[in-house]
């Protein structure tokens, strides 16, 4: 991992975008995995792959975004600029408008059914969106938008290494009834990381959805993980009912939320109870979220 400081990022700014050299940088508070993001003033940010595999974002948000931003009801970030690699950093990085707001994560005094309820009208909204120009789900998306069967191996694996931790037969059934179907529509567009750290909220509200970084056209049942890692059962039927999608692409989104469990757990040198991934597993295996 590459060890991105503000004084890298200053150094970046100051070489390449000179209108902006005299302007402050600071880390934001909550990073990421995927990016490393600072402000720049106090109405931009600078973005910036962490690993190579995160590169190809760059250029999909770039482009992606602005035809977005045309027909969602929320703002999504806006690019401003495109950086190149300088300053013994390797690869592109971006500039875009700040949006105010604390993640989910991190606010206070949220109305978790109103949440449930603007998240999935953002989502069926952002189906909507023609898809003429969006990018195939695929590698770029880490196979978001494509069939969970995607990631057969890795749950088998990760089922192999629980046993005696996890309910095997239970999580079993939730994966085969995942596979049983496809999305049988034209493809549409999907955000592919739908989570509390990407959801920005204002005045107790959801005001705006950040990191495309995943996002293309495919399967949107890979958005509606939030309904077993976010919301409580009662919020799940508001998600559920304000989000739409019939029952078989629930299934495959549970199946999206068990993958994520498993592999996450099973990633851990030991397993540990208080873990968030384990936490969410029992949701995923007692609330399908289905009728």
């Amino acid at each position: 991992m590459i060890d991105i400081t503000a004084d890298l990022v200053r150094t970046l700014v100051s070489d390449q975008f000179h209108e902006w050299s005299g302007l402050p940088v600071e880390p934001v508070a909550r990073q990421g995995w995927d990016n490393r993001t600072f402000r720049l003033g106090d109405r931009l940010t600078v973005r910036l792959p962490s690993a190579e595999g995160y590169v190809a974002a760059v250029e999909k948000e770039n482009r992606c975004l602005p035809i977005l931003a045309a027909h969602l009801p929320l703002p999504v970030p806006a690019p401003v600029a495109a950086g190149k690699p300088a300053a013994g950093y390797p690869f592109p990085w971006s500039v875009r408008r700040w949006l105010p707001g604390d993640t989910v994560e991190a606010a206070t005094g949220l109305d978790g059914s109103e949440l449930a309820r603007d998240l999935g009208g953002f989502l069926t909204a952002l189906r909507r969106v023609p898809a003429d120009q969006g990018p195939a789900a695929g590698r770029h998306s880490f196979f978001r938008g494509c069939h969970p069967s995607a990631y057969s191996d890795q749950v088998q694996h990760a089922l192999d290494r629980l046993k005696g931790v996890v309910d095997v037969a239970a999580c079993e059934s939730v994966w085969a009834s995942a596979l049983i179907s496809a999305w049988p529509h034209p493809p549409v567009w999907f955000h592919g990381d739908v989570a509390a750290g990407n959801l920005l909220t204002t005045g107790g509200r959801l005001s705006a959805v950040i990191d495309f970084g995943t996002c293309g056209v495919g399967d949107p049942a890979c958005d509606l993980v939030m309904a077993w890692t976010h919301f409580t059962s009662d919020e799940r039927k508001i998600f559920r009912a304000a989000a739409g999608l019939p029952d078989d692409a629930w299934r495959r989104a549970r199946g999206w939320a068990l993958w994520k469990a498993l592999v996450t757990m099973a990633a851990l040198s030991s397993p540990d109870p208080d873990a968030f991934q384990a936490r969410v597993l029992p949701h995923v295996l007692d609330d399908p979220v289905i009728e």
